[in-house]
């Protein structure tokens, strides 16, 4: 009974007025925030808030944490409202709550703004202003400058828009700091040319179902040639970026070690998609890269954060 209700909503979902009756479970709305983007959000603001300069009490860092996950959710589902028309027609997509039929376009939007909202006051209430504006412009960003406006108009569209998923680490800064630091002007860039390698290695094995959504991805644009050589030029712009915290004497040798090692494998992998252009061989080398990409920036916040803790003692010592 399940399945034919689903056929059944799926086929008329964009048919059904905004107020429509849904047939969402909790899992639905949870899948309407994205958690695994939600995830790599509060882990990359952790370390911005961790990382700033002096001591931040853990109800406060606990608070700013919980209002950048619910924006970053907020993000997530207004951006699935507005994208539910090429979502359907995309594989990777067509299953997410809109498309499916188990949740309408109403409700997803009431859904996205009442997280928006609500997550921007809290978070000025109840830490700093700054963060709070740096959070709602972070969801401005996303929602309207990448999802409504660069995405279906440029393949520049990751390049440009990649910004929103870079400024966690500001956010949790400034809600720790109350103000904005080189240190985190750092991990924002990182994250920022960090983002169209991870995406444009997906989108060479996925060009179809972009073409198909209409979608102006660089591979659909430019052709998978130009699109491995754009990934390889940031990935050379990536790696000696996402080291300089170290030269910088921002960040200690366990994390001049770590990001020397993964970046050199990144830059491997990159490498490899370049030179690998025809068959079965070409897609597999982009998913490596796909997949080792989200290994790599996790293994630099992850460093970043030990340090910051001090833990363990050896890699305490390594960093001076």
């Amino acid at each position: 009974m399940t399945d034919v209700a689903s056929r059944d909503y799926a086929i008329t979902a964009e048919e059904r007025p905004l107020d429509g009756p849904s047939y969402a479970s909790v899992s639905d709305y949870l899948a309407l925030l994205k958690p695994r983007v939600m995830s790599l959000v509060v882990f990359t603001a952790l370390v911005g808030i961790l990382r700033a300069p002096g001591e931040v009490h853990p109800v406060i860092a606990f608070t700013a944490l919980l209002c950048i996950a619910i924006g970053a959710g907020a993000s997530g589902a207004l951006n699935m409202w507005w994208d539910a028309d090429i979502d359907a027609v995309m594989s990777r997509t067509k299953r997410r709550p809109i498309p499916a039929g188990r949740v309408t376009p109403g409700e997803a939007l009431a859904f996205g703004m009442t997280l928006s909202v609500g997550s921007v006051l809290v978070l000025g209430l109840l830490v700093n202003e700054l963060a709070a504006a740096l959070l709602a412009f972070t969801i401005f960003f996303y929602v309207v400058i990448y999802t409504m406006w660069l995405k279906r108009s440029t393949p520049q569209n990751i390049v440009i828009g990649g910004a929103a998923g870079a400024f966690p680490p500001m956010v949790g800064w400034a809600a720790a700091s109350g103000a904005i630091g080189l240190e985190s002007v750092l991990l924002f860039l990182i994250i920022f040319f960090w983002t169209p390698p991870h995406f444009w290695a997906l989108s060479l094995y996925k060009a179809d179902d972009y073409a198909r959504a209409g979608v102006p991805m660089l591979p659909v644009v430019s052709g998978p040639d130009e699109t491995r050589r754009q990934i390889l030029l940031y990935t050379l712009l990536l790696v000696p970026l996402a080291m300089s915290p170290y030269f910088l004497g921002m960040a200690g040798l366990a994390y001049g070690v770590a990001s020397g090692v993964a970046g050199a494998m990144m830059l491997a992998l990159a490498v490899k998609v370049y030179r690998l252009r025809e068959g079965a061989v070409a897609i597999k080398a982009c998913k490596q890269l796909f997949g080792f990409s989200i290994l790599y920036l996790f293994t630099l916040f992850a460093v970043l954060l030990v340090e910051a803790l001090h833990l363990p003692s050896w890699l305490s010592g390594l960093g001076g």
